[in-house]
């Protein structure tokens, strides 16, 4: 239930996903809770989130809707009374958008654009949180990053990260459309009315991630470490990003909805911090520590698109909400492995959670 105890119905775009499936699982712990997944279940693992889901839900507390958001009409009918909206439907690839630019834009951005009119034209004014990206804020030339050792490093020691007025700079077809997304959510507010919040995300990992090098790396490398799995790292391996726990992340849109008079309208940079800003290379050691596992990896060319250095100053969250991240790295990974040793990640020779294809997606 709400905090004014009449019942919540939420509706979940890529609600299946990794993401979704976490922050379902929450919701469904709260009484009076009625959760929507709406998602096409194209996604390996979709399915099986879905069968887990189904086994922690109460009776008549859950409803699945496999469609596309891309379908317009199919929203619309989704999301009539639906009290809050998180959209985490999504093309999540930059190699990909730059292979079919074309349906990366319908996908994000005008995908969301159909989010958007859903929740403008049931009536309801629902909270809209959506997921956006740091690649809007593109290559970040100007911040000064040099080599160091295993890192690339800002010699500045003021420097906290990235903040929400560093300026938009659009990166790929990915950063085009998941930028366009963005800023048709901040309007929505303005023109509308609608209390839509945005989360520009880091790094996010935690279980139930089924990882592979475009998306969920983290996760892809610990797997291809305990699998013997060769790993490619595209550039040097000193790229420096920022990891969240996905729970720490679920924390952080809980204390959104409950600040939403301040929050609404607004755009939050959303990851772990200097605190848990880390190399490619820096994780592989980690994992190795952790699982006993050194990984195999060869190198390749830098793709398009890819910052070396992007670190998250969520300062402003904090400040609005009260929330911060209490999960360290140590935690990301232990739980990713966890999720593993369970075998949900590797069931049926991996084939149940479709990483048996990832030999030759990466091949």
């Amino acid at each position: 239930m709400d905090m004014n105890g009449t019942a919540r119905k939420v509706l979940i775009t890529g609600g299946a996903g990794f993401i979704g499936s976490n922050l379902a699982a929450r919701l469904l712990q709260r009484p009076g809770t009625h959760v929507t997944i709406f998602d096409n279940l194209s996604r390996r693992g979709s399915e099986l989130n879905l069968e887990w889901l189904k086994s922690k839900a109460g009776r008549n507390q859950l409803q699945t809707i496999q469609e596309d958001v891309r379908d317009h009409a199919a929203l619309a009918k989704a999301a009539r009374d639906a009290d809050e909206i998180y959209h985490f439907a999504a093309q999540v690839a930059v190699t990909t958008s730059i292979e079919n630019p074309r349906e990366d834009f319908e996908i994000n951005a005008q995908g969301t654009l159909n989010v958007l009119e859903a929740a403008r034209k049931s009536g309801k004014r629902p909270m809209v949180l959506f997921t956006s990206t740091n690649k809007v804020y593109g290559a970040l030339d100007a911040m000064g990053v040099v080599p160091g050792e295993t890192a690339y490093i800002v010699p500045d020691p003021s420097f906290k990260g990235c903040d929400e007025a560093t300026p938009l700079d659009f990166h790929s077809p990915y950063g085009c459309s998941k930028g366009a997304a963005d800023q048709y959510m901040r309007d929505y507010a303005r023109i509308y009315d609608l209390p839509t919040v945005v989360f520009r995300m880091s790094c996010i990992a935690g279980p139930r991630q089924l990882g592979n090098e475009d998306q969920g790396w983290v996760a892809h490398f610990l797997y291809s470490a305990v699998e013997d799995r060769e790993i490619t790292i595209y550039g040097d391996g000193k790229q420096v990003r920022d990891i969240l726990h996905v729970h720490d992340l679920i924390d952080g849109m809980e204390a959104v909805r409950q600040n939403l008079k301040t929050t609404r309208g607004q755009v939050y940079n959303l990851g772990g911090g200097m605190r848990r800003a880390f190399s490619v290379l820096q994780i592989l050691e980690e994992i190795r520590k952790m699982t006993g596992r050194k990984a195999r990896y060869s190198y390749a060319e830098q793709r398009p698109g890819d910052q070396v250095l992007y670190v998250s100053d969520t300062t402003k969250h904090e400040r609005d909400t009260g929330w911060t991240p209490r999960r360290s790295m140590r935690n990301i990974l232990s739980d990713i492995y966890s999720f593993w040793m369970d075998g949900h990640a590797r069931a049926s020779s991996m084939e149940e959670c479709g990483l048996q294809t990832l030999r030759q997606e990466v091949a």
